[in-house]
């Protein structure tokens, strides 16, 4: 494809390189760094004169840092002339932080899509939004893909039974209540597995035959502490949206097909 450049921040590279090997790219020389202050710099390698750019960084690790530096990547694209600059965003941070909930909270949400836009990114790229509305925060057009094509079709392929399985939706114990009433195998299968605190152990100790997930985060380190784990890959997801993007096509289709 012409006139198409991806560059990968440093939170997730792994998922940026499935996207650039995916749509046959080679990813953009980008070095990042921080000055003895603290301060993050980056300096972009090669020439974005009337490209279109996508840069891929996910709100995981360490996320305000990595907020940061997508927000200076984009920047620096958009003043060296870039013809349209898209952050692709698996995992949208402060999603969560999405309405004023007590006196006195912020939207931070809203915060982070301000900031984003200020920084002069023309296009959102991300995958299940905490809320849907955040899409609402922005003046510029966001693509909320969906994980469920791809967890549909994990469980086909990984679940031998699956014609005769039951899909709930979870709250506190409710895994417990599927055991206690009969169920012989327990998955959970979620999209953005955080895993905060203590919840390598609990899995550990839970019920679960597997706890699925996708690789929108970085999951290698927290596999090696939790058997049970196991990811979807979405990189092609994400690959085709944005080849999708850069050739003017709808992506409506990735909200209920995989592509092969």
């Amino acid at each position: 494809m012409p006139n198409i450049k991806i560059f990968s921040g440093s939170s997730h590279q792994d998922l940026s390189q499935k996207i650039a090997d995916r749509l046959g790219l080679e990813l953009g020389k980008v070095v990042t760094k921080k000055f003895s202050n603290q301060e993050t710099c980056v300096e972009i390698g090669e020439s974005v004169r009337g490209e279109d750019v996508y840069i891929v960084q996910s709100g995981c690790g360490e996320i305000n840092d990595n907020l940061m530096e997508l927000l200076i990547m984009i920047n620096a694209c958009k003043i060296a002339s870039a013809s349209r600059v898209t952050a692709v965003i698996p995992c949208f941070p402060y999603a969560r932080q999405d309405k004023k909930d007590k006196s006195r909270a912020p939207i931070s949400a809203k915060l982070v899509a301000n900031m984003l836009s200020v920084a002069g990114a023309d296009h959102i790229i991300t995958m299940d939004l905490h809320a849907s509305q955040i899409q609402g925060f922005f003046d510029i057009p966001v693509d909320n893909l969906y994980a469920e094509p791809a967890v549909l079709k994990w469980i086909k392929e990984n679940i031998a039974e699956w014609k005769n399985c039951t899909i709930v939706s979870p709250d506190a114990g409710g895994a417990k209540r599927l055991v206690s009433a009969g169920a012989t195998k327990v998955y959970a299968i979620l999209t953005h597995g955080i895993f905060s605190g203590p919840a390598i152990s609990r899995i550990n100790n839970a019920c679960f035959e597997a706890v699925v997930v996708t690789n929108t985060i970085p999951q290698e380190d927290k596999m090696k502490h939790c058997p049970k784990i196991q990811v979807i890959d979405i990189s092609m997801i994400l690959a085709e949206a944005i080849r999708r993007t850069h050739n003017g096509e709808s992506v409506s289709y990735l909200f209920s097909h995989v592509p092969l």
